[in-house]
């Protein structure tokens, strides 16, 4: 009997689609974090009367015939690109994007990865660097003797010292943006990777070529909506019981079937 086939894969569909709630949930406070959506399509039709056929008593045309569905399988999980809220920390190297963007860093590997994570650090040697401790692109070192830093809007870093009038400027912090930022491959710790999908990084500095502008003092906030994935979790539970309830019930018509033979 299909019905057991296909209530499974739906059943699965759920599963999954509960895996990707519970993956947005569990990152509410992940800094920069968006939400993802996981995605499904039916499966094959099993064609028993193609439409359009001719009929074999009269020669009409069946109008629509009978195409019995196999089920469903996922199609993929997407992430719902929004901005979070900006929430002031008053660090001075941390920074919120204003608009569209992604921080460059370089990877124990020497590739780039690309991150909206502004919660950025000083290594020993003075360079800054993500939380993971992964060095900025362009790399930007501080002095030792520098009493404060500032970053501007156009991404500008000073250093301010004890023994100078004038801010010293230490570098510039640039942005990457792709054309198709959910091609972006995601690897954790807030990272992204550059993939044929998204296609290649346009670089350019904050303000610029429709960029984010930089907040300084400030973090961005995950995007997830928590009552709006409560709600996605309840209608994914209800669809799991009634994908159950359809495997019972098929279950319960083979059993008869068996016994009526």
């Amino acid at each position: 009997m299909r019905a057991l086939q296909i209530a499974a894969s739906g059943m699965s569909a759920q599963q999954m689609r509960v895996d990707v709630i519970s993956n947005n949930l569990a990152n509410m406070s992940t800094t920069g974090y968006n939400p993802r959506r996981a995605e499904f399509a039916d499966l094959q039709y099993q064609q028993v009367t193609r439409p359009g056929t001719l009929t074999a008593t009269n020669g009409t045309m069946v109008p629509a015939g009978v195409q019995l569905g196999l089920g469903v399988r996922p199609a993929s999980v997407t992430v719902m690109l929004a901005q979070g809220t900006p929430i002031q920390t008053n660090g001075d190297l941390d920074i919120a994007i204003d608009g569209n963007g992604y921080l460059e860093v370089t990877l124990p590997s020497g590739i780039s990865a690309y991150t909206r994570d502004g919660s950025l650090k000083r290594s020993a040697e003075g360079q800054v660097v993500t939380s993971e401790g992964y060095p900025l692109v362009p790399d930007i070192t501080i002095p030792e003797d520098a009493r404060s830093i500032a970053i501007n809007a156009d991404g500008e870093v000073f250093a301010y010292f004890d023994d100078r009038v004038e801010p010293e400027n230490l570098g510039q912090i640039t942005l990457a943006n792709f054309v198709n930022e959910k091609g972006l491959e995601a690897i954790g710790s807030n990272m992204f990777l550059e993939t044929i999908a998204s296609g290649a990084p346009q670089v350019a500095n904050p303000g610029q070529e429709g960029l984010g502008t930089i907040r300084a003092g400030f973090l961005e906030e995950s995007s997830v909506d928590p009552v709006r994935e409560i709600a996605e979790l309840i209608k994914a539970q209800r669809g799991y019981e009634l994908n159950s309830k359809v495997i019972t019930a098929a279950d319960q018509m083979l059993g008869t079937t068996v016994q009526v033979r």
